[in-house]
């Protein structure tokens, strides 16, 4: 019992966005948008943590790992994959954890996203239409080249599409890369 209050206590911080990410996870899933209000401060909190337990250098590390977030993510949001709390949200779990973790866990969630994209496109039948989607999205990427229209036609279009709420895969990876790590303990 005492070494896992030890664990605890040592991994608080695994806690802690383990925590933030459900709870952004149960309104991404009910509301579809992971909110400022969760994304912010999960930056700010994991940037005070990095200084506070690692000095400037710890808050370097943290201050990369936010951007290197951002960057993994922000593409796929220019083109209309994603909303703009599921990239903050990699970017406030690259605060917390820095670079290493944040890619590993960027590719967990590639994999578990795929997964669940897969069982909604299963539990509506819609292949065809899907598929028709997702050349339509491919060949709009490589002809328009243009973000900015990339952008617009993503906004058009989101009405009328079956959306996965990515923070529930990212929460799921997260989750599941922590406990594999051996990093609640």
């Amino acid at each position: 019992m005492n070494t896992m209050i030890n664990g605890l206590i040592a991994n608080w911080h695994i806690w802690t966005v383990s925590i933030v990410l459900v709870v952004a996870a149960v309104i991404d899933g009910w509301k579809l948008k992971v909110p400022n209000w969760i994304t912010f401060p999960m930056i700010l909190t994991g940037w005070a943590y990095s200084y506070a337990s690692g000095g400037w250098p710890g808050l370097g590390w943290s201050l990369l790992a936010t951007f290197f977030g951002l960057a993994l993510l922000y593409g796929i949001y220019m083109i209309g994959g994603m909303g703009a709390g599921d990239v903050k949200l990699l970017a406030g779990i690259g605060a917390w954890v820095h670079a290493e973790h944040t890619w590993n866990i960027f590719a967990a969630t590639a994999i578990v996203g795929g997964i669940m994209a897969l069982c909604m496109v299963a539990y509506t039948g819609a292949w065809r239409k899907h598929y028709a989607q997702f050349r339509m999205l491919i060949s709009e990427f490589v002809e328009v080249r243009d973000p900015e229209a990339l952008f617009q036609r993503a906004a058009e279009r989101k009405p009328r599409m079956f959306l996965l709420p990515y923070g529930i895969p990212m929460t799921v990876a997260a989750l599941g890369y922590f406990a594999f790590n051996g990093m609640y303990f």
